[in-house]
């Protein structure tokens, strides 16, 4: 069983190496989904990370459509996470009509390699998950990421099933969105899937002393200024060993 964790700091990427994650993606912008992450982010992770580290490609939050300018934007974070000797990229790129965008996909694959490269949960907004599959294994993806064209992947098992079995090992499948102790284990053992792709989340109060009380996040009453996003390695633990003993 393979665990990856998604990150958005480098406290959560050493606590996800605490609790025994095989790789972290790491991205930035959790509200959007995952957006790529800065430079001096990847560079610091992956100076005191020694599992591998996958970083998320896209230039913005909604939807994986994108003109040209964004498109080379793609293209240049690519040849810098190559230089900050990163382990793989995750990304996706869609057409209009809900399609895989080969030739651009293709493109990006052939300047990663020998990188390995996942595709993200674009691959749940296409039109046609099993031509998507096709169409991913074509361009040359090592992995996708998806929760069954469903909100969560608990909700979006008999898909993910049957991914798995027309890919028949040409590609891996990675389960994601909403994998944890209560899912994990139906997940897996429904699915007979080897990857699977959670973020073991836990939310620390900031340290500051002083809050202003006439402001709350910047005019958002969530106040979430005081809170740190982080992964709680004991959770780790627990999701990785659930998966392993749905194996069994």
């Amino acid at each position: 069983m393979t665990c990856e964790v998604v990150v958005y700091n480098i406290v959560s990427a050493l606590r996800a190496q605490e609790g025994g994650a095989d790789r972290i993606e790491l991205c930035d912008n959790p509200a959007e989904g995952g957006t790529t992450p800065s430079f001096g982010m990847i560079e610091q992770v992956r100076q005191n990370i020694s599992m591998d580290v996958y970083v998320m490609l896209r230039p913005r939050g909604g939807d994986f459509c994108y003109n040209n300018y964004e498109f080379h934007i793609m293209k240049r974070d690519l040849f810098q996470c190559q230089r900050l000797s990163v382990d793989g990229l995750v990304f996706g790129i869609l057409n209009e009509d809900g399609s895989l965008d080969k030739k651009r996909c293709k493109e990006l694959i052939a300047i990663a390699r020998p990188l390995k490269v996942t595709c993200h949960r674009a691959f749940d907004m296409t039109r046609d998950p099993f031509e998507a599959l096709e169409d991913c294994i074509e361009v040359g993806f090592d992995r996708i990421l998806t929760s069954g064209q469903r909100l969560k992947a608990i909700d979006g098992l008999d898909l993910i099933t049957e991914l798995v079995k027309k890919a028949n090992g040409r590609i891996a499948i990675m389960a994601g969105s909403g994998v944890n102790e209560d899912t994990v284990t139906q997940i897996v053992n429904t699915t007979k899937v080897n990857d699977i792709h959670f973020s073991a989340t836990v939310f620390k109060d900031s340290i500051m002393q002083f809050r202003n009380p006439h402001i709350a996040a910047m005019g958002d009453d969530a106040g979430s200024e005081f809170l740190t996003r982080s992964v709680d390695p004991e959770r780790v633990r627990r999701i990785r060993s659930l998966a392993e003993n749905a194996m069994l």
